[in-house]
């Protein structure tokens, strides 16, 4: 990184103080606090302040950690699914051309900063315009534990491709051949097994966080040196290590400093554009756009043989538009492509779909529910593996989620329950695993409506179910899911806290094991007994 992190203007800690302001206020209210960062950056702008140094540096260094961040989660594996690369590629096609003849269209009119525009320049706005946001998705899933679901992988690896095309645009749209010493990147091929291992000594702490920060950094740094956009460099060097069983880890750790720093990306947007009133109208009219990018995700997801229901979900997850849409724009502002009223364009336009987005997933199944018949009626008859109906008339015992937790149960429960009993687990691999392994396990997901649907006669002869989900929240979408079913048997569920328990106990969950006390006193008791046996001794 440049020096500039080592001077920092006076003006700097206090603008990124306001942003926090801003950010925690828009945070009560139940918004992503980007939001409240942008808005920050406006207001900022109006009363004329300026960006030092370091809030530039910061903004750099939250893109090369965004691009790190998701060549970590780039396994090819997931991407060669036909729902992934069809969809995304199908989508980003069809609204960059709708919109590309909407800004034309309204180019022969006289609206300000949309009169005259020619077809590149609105071909170019059109793809701006066709990504979703990866960071509000990845917040949103992680937060409901559904990040390994049908839903939740179907929309990041649609994500992932949008994020690597948008880092193609970036690197392409320099203009400048790579230096011959590019070729010398091959030997990153070997340099991978060196860091694997490295990464296996780093351990769980602060060189772990270390070891991720320097690394995009050292990737970002080798590929500007051989003339390729750094962003891509962060990219590839995560990419080297996205298959390590540590992966996912390094990821989490690395997410608090990536929204750090992006704050310094936010809040510069804010401060480069002021939107005026026609900036906002021009914002309000991709706003009304929304709802069929909605609706072509939909329909798309439906094509390539989804349920309604995870098409739906995975449609809400994406029903926004992208921060990167902001990097690209503002490059495209820099290069001189788009003028810079655009870019206040943009930051209006991805606030808003922030705010229509937030309520919208808090609020999907229950819209789904309202509208099951009708979106129902776009479902194909074929289904993907993992989303088959099941057979489990017989079982009298369900444990949902099959982590540690609810394998332990499983393994508890089976000797009582032998032959009535089934996992159900979120996510295919692992749900696979645990058959390979002899256990009676499907891959499903306990919050989502159509599950009871493909499984119509669990219900009926049910006596227990545990609930051993990775949130909380899923615990009791679960439980609520249950309860709208009619299911009158025995409920558990883990939990980590106190308040956890009461709002549990209070949909009718019958019994809570906290994880944290009860393994406490699983430890103590187990303690107890030792030093009684060792003074028998």
């Amino acid at each position: 990184m440049d020096p500039e992190l080592l001077s920092i203007h006076y003006s700097d800690p206090l603008w990124i103080a306001i942003a926090f302001l801003f950010g925690l206020a828009i945070r009560v209210v139940k918004l992503p606090p980007m939001v409240g960062f942008l808005m920050a950056g406006f207001i900022l702008n109006a009363l004329g302040a300026e960006g030092g140094e370091f809030l530039s540096s910061m903004a750099d260094l939250g893109i090369t950690l965004l691009l790190f961040s998701i060549g970590l989660k780039l396994k090819l594996k997931s991407l060669e699914k036909p729902e992934v690369w069809g969809v995304a590629t199908l989508h980003m096609a069809m609204i960059t051309l709708l919109i590309a003849m909407m800004v034309l269209l309204l180019s022969y009119t006289n609206l300000p900063l949309l009169s005259g525009i020619d077809i590149k320049t609105a071909l170019l706005i059109g793809f701006i315009m066709s990504f979703s946001s990866t960071v509000f998705a990845v917040k949103i899933l992680d937060e409901l534990g559904a990040t390994s679901a049908r839903h939740g992988s179907t929309a990041i690896g649609v994500l992932v491709l949008q994020d690597i095309l948008a880092v193609v645009f970036i690197a392409v749209s320099i203009g400048k051949l790579p230096s011959p010493l590019a070729l010398t990147l091959i030997m990153l091929i070997p340099l991978k097994f060196l860091l694997h291992r490295i990464l296996d000594k780093v351990g769980h702490g602060e060189l772990l966080i270390l070891f991720g920060i320097t690394l995009a950094l050292i990737g970002a740094d080798i590929f500007e040196l051989v003339e390729i956009k750094g962003d891509v460099g962060a990219l590839v060097f995560g990419m080297l290590l996205a298959n390590h069983p540590k992966a996912n880890e390094l990821a989490k750790t690395l997410l608090g400093f990536k929204e750090l720093f992006l704050v310094g990306f936010f809040l510069s947007i804010g401060m480069t554009a002021l939107p005026g009133w026609t900036e906002v109208l021009v914002a309000l009219l991709f706003i009304l756009f929304l709802p069929i990018k909605v609706a072509m995700y939909f329909g798309l997801f439906n094509l390539f043989y989804l349920r309604s229901s995870t098409s739906w979900r995975t449609s809400v997850n994406l029903a926004n538009y992208s921060e990167f849409g902001l990097i690209v724009g503002a490059l495209s502002v820099s290069i001189g492509w788009l003028p810079k009223e655009w870019l206040a364009i943009f930051a209006v336009v991805i606030s808003l779909s922030f705010a229509l987005s937030s309520p919208l997933v808090n609020t999907r199944d229950n819209l789904y529910q309202k509208w099951r018949l009708k979106l129902k009626r776009f479902e194909r008859l074929n289904r993907l593996y993992g989303e088959e109906n099941l057979d489990l008339a017989h079982i009298k015992v369900v444990v949902f989620g099959m982590g540690r937790m609810g394998t332990a149960a499983y393994n508890a429960v089976e000797v009582d329950y032998p032959g009535n009993l089934v996992g159900v687990e979120i996510e295919q691999e692992k749900a696979d695993k645990h058959t390979t392994e002899g256990k009676n396990v499907v891959s499903g997901d306990a919050t989502n409506p159509d599950f009871w649907t493909r499984a119509p006669d669990l219900i009926d002869g049910l006596e227990w179910v545990l609930l051993t989900l990775p949130t909380h929240k899923a615990n009791m979408d679960a439980a609520l899911r249950l309860k709208e079913r009619g299911y009158r048997g025995y409920i558990a569920a883990t939990t980590k806290y106190h308040d956890e328990e009461v709002a549990l106990k209070a949909i009718g969950v019958k019994y809570t094991f906290n994880i944290y006390s009860e393994a406490g006193l699983g430890f103590a008791n187990k303690l107890q007994n030792f030093v009684v046996q060792k003074k028998r001794i």
